[in-house]
């Protein structure tokens, strides 16, 4: 092209003034990078009065996000309103019109990302999507490019900031959830509404994106395990405790080789973790993502997962890849799922559980507790009892076995007349059998 690379922006709000703010600041840099001159062609929003973060000219601000995407002097489209309407059409609209697209739409690529992709393919145009998942952590592209002559096994993951700021509270001062996640709210780090991120939604959306890239396998969110962190207690954290662990939100992403072959498994939920584990030093509202594979060994990502300059750092690092590929008259890579493998449900993911039992205080009730991990085939690594009478307790830890058969050992737990509540059960990853 012999012009300037013309970028309509889908949503100003804290991620989109940024991504204004960035591309403002840095134009001449920006410039010498992509090969010509990035400039915004417009602005879309819903409420053109507003109060914004940054000034944007206001022949620049438009209602009209349809009509903007479908311009013929648009190169490239930047998607940072989230949601799956009316971004999704707006997505389609741009690639058929020509336009690359840069997005941070995590739960429309978790919920329909291979329409996505194939529109950008037959469009012949780029579909980047760095910032959906960890913010300014780079973690998708070294996914689909870096480790592409790899074979990744496992994506072990903290997602999302919210969640791990809470349970770092839990930990280190001691603060109930809701104490906790009312901290979060003030600071700004939880939304008024934190629904999407205490039940693991977020979490999730991202764990699907994850094990699509690191396993040539489509997953998509509801293919993923999800459970969230409302109901983890600061029992459960003091047991975590004295184990020398420590209670995380993970999303785990796993290449399971089983008799018929390999098959992946994803899961979002609450976990004991070692102290010893570089995750388990994650604070406040960090992300990281530790990553697996047969060469490479073991690699981590680390970095602030959320926020509007960290987020919008990402899709500049996209926005700038997109219009150097216009210019020189080429596409990225697309979507890579040739592998096709089986996604396993929870039931078959193979896992520990760390279970805290109120019993009765007298004979043969640790031998009936035995016996019912006995008859599900679950192996049991320690056993302890904490307290006497009134306040006896089990601690059991098992050896790795299929949800499925650990589920049933809760479950016949519970129907026991000598065990009064199972009053913590919670999942243990990272520690050695």
């Amino acid at each position: 092209m012999d012009r300037p690379v013309r970028v309509a922006l889908l949503g100003c709000g804290v991620v989109g003034s940024q991504v204004v703010r960035l591309i403002r600041d840095q134009a001449d840099d920006l410039a010498a990078r992509v090969g010509a001159p990035v400039e915004l062609a417009g602005v879309a929003v819903r409420r053109l009065g507003l109060r914004r973060d940054v000034e944007v000219p206001e022949e620049l601000l438009t209602t009209d996000a349809l009509g903007l995407v479908t311009r013929d002097d648009v190169d490239l489209v930047v998607e940072v309103i989230g949601g799956i309407e009316p971004a999704r059409g707006l997505i389609l609209a741009a690639l058929e019109h020509g336009a690359s697209v840069v997005t941070a739409n995590k739960a429309l690529l978790a919920e329909d990302g291979p329409t996505l992709y194939a529109a950008a393919a037959a469009a012949d145009r780029d579909l980047f999507y760095e910032a959906a998942v960890a913010g300014a952590i780079p973690i998708l592209r070294p996914l689909r490019e870096s480790l592409a002559g790899d074979r990744v096994t496992r994506v072990l993951g903290i997602v999302n900031g919210t969640t791990n700021f809470i349970l770092d509270r839990m930990d280190t001062l001691g603060s109930g959830f809701s104490e906790a996640l009312d901290e979060a709210q003030q600071l700004g780090y939880a939304e008024a509404d934190p629904t999407a991120d205490v039940e693991g939604f977020d979490a999730a959306a991202k764990a699907a994106i994850l094990a699509s890239l690191a396993f040539h396998t489509r997953v998509a969110a509801l293919d993923v395990h999800r459970e969230g962190i409302a109901e983890v207690t600061a029992s459960d954290v003091a047991s975590a405790r004295e184990m020398d662990s420590v209670v995380k939100l993970l999303a785990i992403c796993e290449l399971i080789e089983g008799p018929d072959g390999p098959s992946v498994a994803a899961r979002v939920h609450p976990a004991m973790i070692p102290r010893s584990h570089p995750l388990a030093n994650v604070r406040e509202a960090y992300n990281a993502v530790f990553v697996e594979s047969q060469a490479a060994g073991q690699l981590m990502f680390y970095g602030p997962g959320a926020g509007g300059a960290p987020t919008a750092s990402a899709v500049l690092g996209d926005l700038v890849t997109a219009a150097r590929n216009r210019l020189a008259d080429v596409r990225g890579a697309g979507e890579s799922s040739y592998a096709d493998l089986p996604v396993l449900t929870m039931g078959q993911t193979q896992t520990r559980y760390h279970l805290q039992l109120d019993v009765d205080d007298k004979a043969g009730v640790l031998a009936a507790v035995a016996q019912a991990f006995s008859e599900h085939g679950v192996s049991i690594q320690t056993v302890r009892q904490e307290g006497r009478g009134d306040d006896a307790q089990l601690v059991v830890v098992s050896h790795t076995a299929s949800d499925a058969d650990l589920g049933a050992v809760v479950e016949e737990l519970r129907a026991m007349a000598y065990v009064r509540e199972v009053s913590s059960v919670m999942r243990v990853e990272g520690a050695a059998e």
